[in-house]
């Protein structure tokens, strides 16, 4: 008789929907919030007490759609013109 046994599949994934908001940045540091009150948002202009690593206002929302943006952009240049090297 064999040892073998029936190998279980792998577990079914459910395939990347896009771009979820609030899943890409984690703001729960308090460095972040800015306690001097709020300044307009870098991306929309809105007011914010929140700040992104560089000290500038920000949503976090809008940060990440930024973030997200640039990474299709960048995704479609590579497959539009390949990687350089």
């Amino acid at each position: 008789m064999s040892a073998r046994g029936r190998r279980r599949a792998p577990p079914k994934t459910k395939p990347e929907s896009g771009y979820r908001p609030g899943q890409l940045l984690d703001w729960t540091d308090s460095t972040h919030w800015d306690h001097t009150g709020p300044l307009p948002c870098r991306y929309c202009g809105g007011p914010t007490q929140l700040r992104d690593s560089r000290r500038s206002p920000a949503h976090k929302t809008c940060a990440e759609d930024a973030l997200s943006t640039q990474a299709a952009e960048t995704a479609d240049a590579y497959h539009q013109n390949g990687p350089t090297t």
